[in-house]
Order: C-alpha cells, then sequence, then structure tokens
C-alpha cells in the first residue's frame, strides 16, 4: 500500500467480522511493528496476546468499569481525566456512571465495550519502566515522555494491520484498573499497562479520515503565534 494513502486511511475500527485472527498473522504484525523507534533502542514494550476465554471475559469486566465512567465525564462537558480540568465537577460526573451501565444493559444489541470479550484479537501492551527515558518524570506535571518509546510501536502494529486488510483501535481504558489488570496477568510491578490494541476484520471498508487543518495546530515563533502555512 502506498504510505501516504496509509496514513490517511488508518482510523479507528470497533466494529469487526466474523472470524479471529490467526496466529501467523498477529506474529507477522509484531514482526514489522517492533522496528518502531524508542529511546535508546530499548524496546521496552512487552505484549500479552489474550486469548483465554475467562482472562478475556474479566478484562472486559475492568474495561467497563472505567467505559462507563468515561461517557459519564464526557457528557458532562469535560474531557475525561484530563491533566488539567474541574476535579470537582469531575468527580459529580463519575458518580453518574451507573446511569450508563443501565442504559447499555438495556440497549438491544452490546456494544464494543459489552462485547469485548467477543474481539477476533486482543493484545495487552505493556511498558517496562526501567528502559524509558521519561526526561520530564521530576517536572511538577503530568508525565509524558516516556510514552513516546511505546506508543509508535502501538501505531506501527496499526499500520501493519491496516496492510494485512485488518483495522483495530488503540484504548487506553484498562489502565484506569492497572492494578486488577496486573493481578489478571501476573504483570511485576517495574511494567506499566500502556493500552489494550484490538484487531480484526473491518465491517466497513476504509475511508479517507478528517481532521483538523495544519493552520489549526501550527504556529509560527511562539504559542499562538501566525498560523504556519497561511497568509
Amino acid at each position: 500500500m502506498d504510505l501516504i494513502d496509509t496514513l490517511r486511511t488508518t482510523g479507528a475500527v470497533r466494529a469487526f467480522q466474523p472470524g479471529g485472527v490467526s496466529d501467523e498473522v498477529l506474529y507477522r504484525l509484531l514482526d514489522t511493528a517492533r522496528f518502531a523507534p524508542s529511546g535508546g533502542n530499548r524496546q521496552g514494550w512487552r505484549v500479552i496476546v489474550v486469548k483465554d476465554p475467562a482472562a478475556r471475559a474479566a478484562l472486559r469486566d475492568i474495561y467497563l468499569t472505567g467505559w462507563y465512567e468515561y461517557l459519564a465525564i464526557g457528557s458532562s462537558g469535560l474531557v475525561p481525566w484530563a491533566p488539567v480540568t474541574d476535579r470537582a465537577a469531575e468527580a459529580v460526573a463519575v458518580a453518574r456512571a451507573h446511569e450508563f451501565a443501565e442504559l447499555a444493559a438495556a440497549a438491544p444489541e452490546p456494544g464494543f465495550a459489552e462485547s469485548l470479550h467477543l474481539a477476533p484479537a486482543l493484545l495487552l501492551v505493556l511498558a517496562d519502566l526501567t528502559a524509558l527515558a521519561a526526561v520530564d518524570r521530576d517536572l511538577p506535571r503530568y508525565t509524558l515522555a516516556g510514552g513516546a518509546s511505546i506508543y509508535p510501536f502501538i501505531w506501527s502494529l496499526l499500520l501493519a494491520a491496516r496492510c494485512e486488510g485488518l483495522g483495530g483501535v488503540m484504548t487506553t481504558m484498562p489502565v484506569r484498573r492497572e492494578g486488577a489488570v496486573r493481578e489478571l496477568f501476573s504483570i511485576p510491578e517495574h511494567v506499566a499497562v500502556a493500552s489494550l490494541v484490538v484487531l480484526g476484520r473491518p465491517l466497513a471498508a476504509p475511508r479517507r479520515l478528517r481532521r483538523d487543518p495544519v493552520g489549526s495546530f501550527t504556529c509560527l515563533d511562539r504559542y499562538q503565534g501566525p498560523a504556519f502555512g497561511e497568509e
């Protein structure tokens, strides 16, 4: 596939055709994704391919608790768990999470989250914290830089899946209940949960994505300077 076209058409996929993804295909995707960049080329990612039905069901239940909180916070007009936000308003919103769980239970068909355990492929991506050069670790704000050594691997995995005719989504929702995920999969303390990658053959054909124009997020010489590329 053409690289530029792949980049412009690889969107999040949450609805899949029946059938699984073979071990051979998953291995091929991981074999390509391992060439992603990481700080010092330390390749601190670790992956658990989740096949066991009981583990899948337990992971779904863990996912759902955070998912309904996410919906509740978003419905209040807040960005869920934004590092800079109104914490009091967020707490009020989270208290309504049960309402969204009840709505989901009454729905005629289960949604993506409710049927997560049935997804064709589930890959839990972890980060070895001893391998991350988190240069912002000691700043008095939310730390971000360490993820630069993990998330390119996940994006490479999704791009490789696109080239195989597959689609998927990276979701960080399991991070919300990391302790439960750690216990479920016997993850050591120095390893963090980075993401759950869900893969399968998409129900709908890929399409060209829509995004904000360059000038909306790129400026010249200073923050809130002139929009780059515009007269």
